[in-house]
């Protein structure tokens, strides 16, 4: 039976529409159906209806950086924290991460999976996953992490191990050093993981990517690979590009005609790409990537937190850049709240003074139109909008809380919500129709009973293991011989 949600205030398109008062929204299977307004104010509390929101650049992790030891510390010595941890089960983590992810307001989240939990077959694994999208009622894109180069750093295992103190590089090496997978391999395992979310009938739920982990860990021969095999069968690529100013370094020197057209020479440049961050990416850059219909996922909080820096949004949109959020696992309160991603997101780049540099149109572009693209690919049917026809995938938030002085009734709803909304202020999330989260509790599962699970198997293996206490050792040691071989730039004199 068709479902109907009246609401105090609704923000169909915000930034492109003005707010409407009193209206009643009609959910028709997976679809909205009429909106139409109300003769009456909605009794009871308040409630604000506006477009859920989007990741576009996410890892699935339950566990959070500053519970690793690793907060603040820049990317490159982050890195191998996250392997201080045994291996869990994987639809534990996966479901207790994608719950903290759609109770904070997401319909759609892009999953690079570069921590694999292991103890399974890899299609099994992702089988575990699939389940767990399907059980939360989350949209996934899932990312296949392939690399075939430099595990330890922007330059060859053998160079890096050079600059480490001797008594951690067999440790380093034993755990860190790529073991090469022929392209063909990694591309194969794409096809089988694709054939049995299909198979099983998960596909409503998780969508299979490519996932090169970045220029500096992908052989060019990898990436061709991947650029041929993305265009015969049309599925998306997801990737890292020039996310802190090391990597910077390591572009400019060993690729001085410019990554970015690099990577457009050899195919990769395309509609069905999207590059996570650009923090360094510069104009003409940028520029080229817009030209190819590229999508670029910034993620404000993460390169905050990881020291990489702000990322050019204001050049990326007037160079014509189509740009879409990403919390990258590092909401700016480790929580994955989307809401106070996107403000903050809009704080630093809407502009200083009189001047525009961010639409409010084009900041719902950014944290809620464009995100469904990286998910499901081109052919994504969510817009980020609430009008007749378009997927169903919605907040309704607290208004009375968000209202709490109430001096004035004609208040934009947009001002306040960019003001002051966050994650607490969610009331219920509908995604496809289907509401999946209702006063901060995930309906498809018991959230609180498997994070309770995942904790106690998580501690009970660090007590019976010692190895995962002396890796933890192992990666501070790293991080502290890793900070001069980066600041002098030792790592750019071998591909």
């Amino acid at each position: 039976m068709p479902t109907t949600l009246d609401c105090a205030w609704l923000l169909a398109d915000p930034g492109a529409e003005a707010a409407r008062a009193d209206a009643r929204i009609a959910i028709d299977g997976d679809r909205f159906g009429a909106i139409t307004s109300l003769d009456a104010p909605v009794p009871g509390r308040r409630r604000l209806a506006l477009p859920a929101l989007s990741n576009a650049h996410d890892h699935a992790r339950t566990f959070r950086s500053a519970t690793l030891g690793s907060q603040g510390r820049p990317l490159e010595s982050w890195l191998p924290f996250q392997g201080v941890l045994p291996g869990m089960d994987p639809y534990l983590c996966a479901a207790t991460s994608f719950a903290r992810t759609v109770r904070h307001g997401v319909a759609h989240v892009m999953a690079h999976y570069t921590r694999v939990q292991g103890g399974m077959g890899y299609v099994q694994e992702v089988e575990a996953v699939a389940r767990a999208a399907r059980d939360v009622g989350l949209r996934v894109g899932f990312a296949v992490a392939m690399r075939d180069r430099q595990g330890l750093g922007y330059a060859d295992d053998a160079t890096v191990l050079r600059a480490l103190r001797p008594g951690i590089r067999e440790a380093v090496s034993g755990r860190l050093s790529v073991k090469p997978v022929s392209p063909a391999e990694q591309l194969a395992l794409v096809d089988d993981v694709a054939r049995m979310l299909e198979e099983g009938g998960y596909t409503d739920h998780l969508r299979v990517q490519y996932g090169p982990t970045a220029v500096q860990w992908c052989s060019t021969p990898l990436l061709e690979a991947i650029a041929r095999a993305s265009a015969d069968s049309g599925r998306p690529v997801h990737m890292h590009c020039l996310e802190t100013r090391y990597q910077r370094q390591w572009a400019d020197e060993q690729h001085p005609e410019g990554i970015v057209r690099h990577l457009d020479a050899i195919g990769l440049l395309s509609p069905r790409l999207t590059l996570a961050h650009c923090t360094y990416a510069r104009p003409d850059e940028l520029a080229l990537i817009a030209e190819r219909g590229a999508t670029i996922a910034v993620n404000t909080s993460s390169n905050l937190g990881l020291q990489s820096g702000i990322a050019p949004v204001p050049e990326m949109l007037r160079q014509g850049c189509r740009i879409a959020m990403g919390l990258d696992g590092g909401a700016f309160d480790d929580d994955d709240d989307a809401l106070r991603e996107m403000r903050l997101a809009y704080a630093l780049h809407r502009g200083w003074g009189f001047d525009t540099t961010m639409t409010r149109e084009q900041l719902w572009r950014f944290a809620a139109g464009h995100g469904p693209r990286t998910v499901r690919g081109a052919d994504a049917a969510s817009r980020g909008r609430i009008a007749p026809g378009e997927p169903a995938d919605l907040l309704l938030l607290d208004w009375d809380a968000l209202d709490d002085d109430r001096v004035f009734d004609d208040i934009d709803p947009l001002d306040l919500l960019l003001a002051r909304a966050k994650g607490a202020h969610i009331a219920q999330v509908y995604i496809g129709g289907r509401l999946v989260a209702d006063q901060g509790r995930i309906l498809g599962i018991d959230e609180g009973a498997m994070h309770a699970e995942l904790l106690a198997r998580t501690r009970a293996a660090l007590a019976a293991d010692g190895a995962p206490a002396a890796w933890l050792a192992t990666a501070r040691a790293l991080a502290e011989d890793l900070a001069p071989f980066y600041r002098e730039g030792r790592f750019g004199c071998c591909g």
